[in-house]
């Protein structure tokens, strides 16, 4: 797989022009959603490379992350002759980069793309490592494709127009990043002020979050090994998703992912031997920042239903990434249903549910 190029901007423009120089194409594609389309397209509408560029505008959020919606892609593609050689930018948070990135891959077998992330999750999650997807049959990503952009331009002066939900859903992936890095990088995210944002510290964090996330694609890019401490988290945070999808109460991803860490940290307390302090103090961290999840015990049949559907297991085994300590990281750890049940019982006492 082809390494792709991520780019801290001091100069978004200055960056994209090096970006799209660097794709030789007949025809230039700008995907937006309407929130990026409003808040974000406007700063790029003066560089003078994207005046000819065709705009592709779809909805926001989740909702959106269809077969339907990425249909409307490839047939604005189609009908604004696309062709092999055009390149396509996607302007966007996670929503738009994966599904981007997945009409670019499949679009005449596979057009080049550049992705600019606007939301935090998608700058240091979503738009760097390849992975690309839509949401199917009610589960998340179930069709995708590893296709990395070409580059990928991480402008964090977009992150001064984020609310605050959105900035901690982002971040809930970088805490995630420290704890499977090391404890100077996990120290200083439980310690950064959240409520005054030095976007100057922020962007040297972003900076260091993503070079996790790099280093471990670049040793693993197809999720055989390694890249599976990406997933620290992930197992009962989508089915914390799934749940909160199937009543109709969507949660942001960061948010299942932090309630995801949460158990997943007492399952490596108990399996791994991950030291209870740095539990407690994460979880504190988590429990102020994000609230609560709130279901009780006659939905656990259900959240270990959504686990054993989650596409990293095999054969309804419910596969997690677990810590003996921060960065010391086990992957393809695994627990039966009991220990699954005592960890949602966990979950509930200590965030008070």
């Amino acid at each position: 797989m082809s390494k792709q190029e991520v780019i801290l901007c001091e100069s978004l423009e200055t960056s994209l022009g090096r970006a799209i120089e660097r794709c030789p194409h007949d025809k230039l594609f700008i995907l937006t959603d309407e929130h990026t389309q409003r808040l974000c397209l406007p700063s790029l509408k003066e560089v003078s490379f994207l005046k000819d560029a065709v705009e592709i505008n779809i909805g926001a959020e989740d909702v959106h992350k269809t077969l339907e919606t990425l249909a409307s892609v490839w047939m604005a593609l189609s009908q604004q002759g696309a062709t092999r050689h055009s390149l396509l930018i996607n302007l966007g948070g996670g929503m738009v980069t994966d599904l981007g990135g997945f009409a670019a891959a499949t679009f005449k077998r596979g057009i080049a793309y550049i992705n600019i992330p606007t939301t935090l999750l998608a700058m240091v999650d979503a738009s760097v490592g390849g992975k690309t997807g839509i949401n199917f049959n009610g589960l998340k990503n179930e069709i995708g494709a590893f296709a990395p952009a070409d580059s990928v331009l991480i402008e964090t002066e977009f992150l001064r127009s984020l609310d605050a939900h959105n900035f901690f859903s982002g971040y809930a992936e970088m805490l995630k990043h420290g704890l499977i890095s090391n404890t100077a990088h996990w120290v200083e995210l439980l310690d950064f002020d959240t409520d005054n944002i030095d976007y100057a510290a922020l962007k040297d964090m972003v900076g260091r979050s993503v070079q996790v996330k790099e280093d471990i694609v670049e040793q693993d890019p197809f999720e055989h090994g390694i890249r599976k401490a990406l997933n620290l988290g992930h197992t009962a945070g989508h089915a914390f998703e799934s749940l909160a999808l199937a009543e109709n109460r969507p949660v942001l991803h960061g948010y299942a992912v932090a309630w995801g860490i949460v158990c997943e940290l007492y399952l490596s307390h108990l399996k791994a031997g991950f030291p209870k302090d740095k539990m407690r103090q994460t979880i504190q961290f988590i429990k102020e920042n994000y609230g609560s999840f709130a279901f009780d015990c006659k939905q656990y049949e259900q959240l270990y239903a959504f686990m054993q559907h989650d596409k990293k297991n095999t054969s309804g085994t419910v596969n997690f990434t677990l810590l003996k300590e921060i960065g010391d990281i086990c992957i393809n750890q695994t627990a039966d249903k009991d220990t699954i049940f005592e960890m949602l019982d966990f979950y509930r006492e200590c965030m008070g549910v």
